[in-house]
């Protein structure tokens, strides 16, 4: 099996390559990592191993920034010395998640249960190896949209912006009208093209077609003027400027 360890210490790193080749001599360590922006640019140009052991911590940020700039589509182990991210990681779909320092028993028992549920994931190395793609997935190309007694549908290429605000989720259209939507962003953000829509802050996911005017503010972030305008001019959050810029340039997947 071909592994990824992505390990901010190189003690840790150590230490899982070691107990990876005393529980499965078999192993095949293809890359080691211990920051966001290497490991995204080693996914971007490789194909996908047969198990990412993935820290929460990293050099320059955390596995869920990993997560948010490239699609990880094979089992993943996390690892950490603190407990309180376990839900964020079961969420990601992982496999296990091991506290640190690692034991070889918590190991073996994570790769058992790999060995269980391996037929869950997309990709395998053997498809890899002969050269098969997964499929892209479908992402929604109209709503619902329940007005009142009435239902219209809206389709996603007339959809601006979606915004937070008042308890509620609305999408915006290119002609300015309001449409109460049946999904919050967090839901919407999975179900919307990435090519396309982005998740600037806490309250808008925008359409790249929406960009009327960008202006750099404090910090890297930067204000983004919309079309139709918004109400308040909103400003992409300091968190997810680095992966604004790489979706302006096409350079996210």
């Amino acid at each position: 099996m071909t592994v990824v360890i992505i390990e901010d210490e190189q003690p840790a790193r150590e230490r899982l390559a070691e107990l990876l080749k005393q529980v499965m001599p078999e192993v095949n360590i293809v890359a080691n990592h211990d920051n966001v922006q290497g490991a995204s640019e080693w996914f971007r140009q490789h194909p996908m191993p047969g198990l990412v052991l993935l820290d929460v911590q990293l050099a320059d940020g955390t596995a869920f920034d990993l997560l948010k700039r490239v699609k990880i589509d094979c089992p993943v182990i996390f690892t950490t010395a603190y407990s309180k991210y376990a839900m964020d990681a079961f969420k990601a779909k992982s496999i296990d998640y091991l506290l640190k320092p690692v034991k070889k028993a918590d190991l073996e028992r994570a790769l058992e249960k790999l060995n269980e549920f391996k037929q869950l994931f997309t990709h395998s190395e053997s498809n890899l190896a002969v050269g098969n793609v997964a499929p892209k997935p479908e992402y929604k190309k109209r709503f619902i949209i329940r007005l009142g007694e009435h239902l219209k549908t809206l389709n996603v290429e007339n959809i601006s912006y979606c915004i937070s605000e008042n308890k509620g989720t609305f999408a915006r259209s290119f002609e300015g009208l309001n449409y109460p939507m049946d999904h919050n962003l967090d839901a919407l953000e999975q179900l919307l093209d990435p090519q396309q829509f982005f998740r600037i802050n806490r309250q808008y996911l925008i359409n790249l077609k929406a960009i009327a005017e960008m202006k750099v503010y404090t910090k890297a972030r930067v204000i983004v003027k919309l079309n139709p305008a918004a109400k308040d001019t909103p400003i992409v959050s300091s968190d997810r400027a680095a992966d604004f810029k790489l979706w302006l340039g096409g350079d996210l997947p």
